[in-house]
């Protein structure tokens, strides 16, 4: 039985058969009870009676039987004025009773309350975690890009091959964030790949695992924060392949398969945009103005807005100029399958034995820049990077060339 909400309790009498007794009782309303969808009038008997009732002459009661038609008078207190002391102690035994009853009452609004707020979590964190991150894919990414759609459909496969279809929100904790970080280490590939995903694989997809634990925090369906208290894995530094300039020009004197593939490649190198940016990329994101031409677009990867002059020679490779919402280079793929077989062949037609990827000339374009000597916050500036700490990998790059230089001159001296 619970209370609704400003459940008041009364002592009331109630005319006995045996004159000219009147029994005490207390009354609460509204009470819900279990089962029941209206509310009820609650009367709980003393086991006490009263005999010298003052009557209220100005108040009638609803009955019309003469020893009941007026209500009991009452004092400043609330309390039914009697004249013998024995029924004023009566009276004041059921005030105490009525009040015991109130409490109990208004705190039980209070527990309600309380318990119906534990109830609807209990319920969200018995809600399965998979279905919820699913949905969560579907709503965040899907008007993002098809890599980035990927890597979270692939966690989400991930997380499921470590914990099964159905994993509750209570099941996740701290041990268990834990534990699905140290098998991300050791995570098989896709299906069509053997062995283990890499380490910097690895950081992806718990990077996003974490960005699903806040929104499920966010959402109310985890207690705690578990994002924040879980530390990433440690990225290991890569190879950044790049080509040279003598290589670049291999490839812009080397016929390709896929014009619209070679331009955009040669575009990204000139520009060091990345794949991503330059297929949504629009003429009316290209301004001209004193035959000098600049971007103003927004970046797919980061969302942040950027500008940046271009060189006639990057401008050149756009083709010609069409309507503002027409995409710059049509039908560029946007599957990496399709892209690599194209750049291999033309690469190897080329006489390049390095092993690129279309990404590779976004890195071929910083690399020549800082080895050109542009400094690393332009440069950094121009990739679009929010943490200049991001662009230093190259600047490593730059610093192992100067090395080698400084060893390329040999001289016969005698020690």
């Amino acid at each position: 039985m619970k209370a609704l909400s400003k459940t008041k309790s009364t002592v009331r009498l109630k005319k006995s058969d045996y004159q000219p007794h009147w029994l005490v009782y207390i009354e609460s309303y509204p009470v819900f009870i279990e089962g029941i969808s209206q509310p009820q009038r609650v009367r709980e008997y003393l086991n006490r009676s009263v005999t010298s009732v003052v009557w209220d002459k100005k108040h009638t009661a609803r009955t019309t039987e003469t020893s009941k038609s007026f209500k009991p008078k009452r004092d400043e207190n609330g309390l039914i004025v009697c004249k013998s002391e024995a029924d004023r102690e009566t009276i004041l035994y059921a005030d105490g009773v009525r009040k015991l009853r109130q409490r109990e009452y208004d705190n039980a609004d209070l527990y309600n309350e309380t318990e119906a707020a534990q109830a609807e979590l209990k319920k969200r964190t018995q809600q399965n975690a998979i279905e919820y991150f699913v949905e969560l894919v579907k709503k965040r990414h899907a008007n993002n890009s098809n890599s980035v759609r990927v890597n979270w459909s692939r966690t989400v496969d991930l997380i499921k091959l470590f914990a099964g279809e159905n994993l509750p929100f209570s099941k996740i904790d701290s041990r268990f964030v834990e534990n699905f970080k140290n098998f991300l280490l050791t995570a098989p590939n896709g299906k069509k790949k053997a062995g283990t995903i890499s380490q910097n694989t690895a950081v992806i997809y718990f990077i996003i695992f974490k960005s699903m634990l806040k929104q499920a925090f966010i959402d109310d369906f985890l207690k705690i924060d578990l994002s924040g208290k879980t530390k990433g894995i440690k990225k290991r530094e890569t190879r950044r392949e790049y080509l040279t300039i003598e290589e670049l020009n291999k490839l812009a004197d080397t016929p390709c398969k896929h014009e619209i593939i070679k331009n955009a490649a040669l575009f990204s190198a000139l520009t060091g945009l990345r794949h991503s940016d330059i297929k949504k990329l629009k003429w009316s994101e290209i301004l001209i103005e004193n035959n000098k031409a600049r971007l103003n677009f927004t970046q797919q990867k980061t969302k942040g807005v950027e500008y940046m002059p271009i060189s006639p020679q990057a401008l050149k490779l756009c083709g010609q100029q069409k309507q503002p919402d027409s995409l710059v280079f049509v039908d560029l793929p946007g599957s990496k399958m399709s892209l690599s077989y194209a750049l291999q062949v033309w690469l190897k037609n080329a006489g390049i034995k390095k092993k690129i990827t279309f990404h590779c000339f976004r890195h071929t374009f910083a690399t020549l820049q800082l080895a050109g000597g542009t400094d690393i916050y332009t440069v950094s500036k121009m990739l679009g990077h929010t943490d200049v700490k991001t662009t230093q990998i190259y600047a490593k790059v730059v610093d192992e060339k100067k090395d080698l230089a400084a060893n390329a001159i040999k001289l016969n001296i005698n020690n």
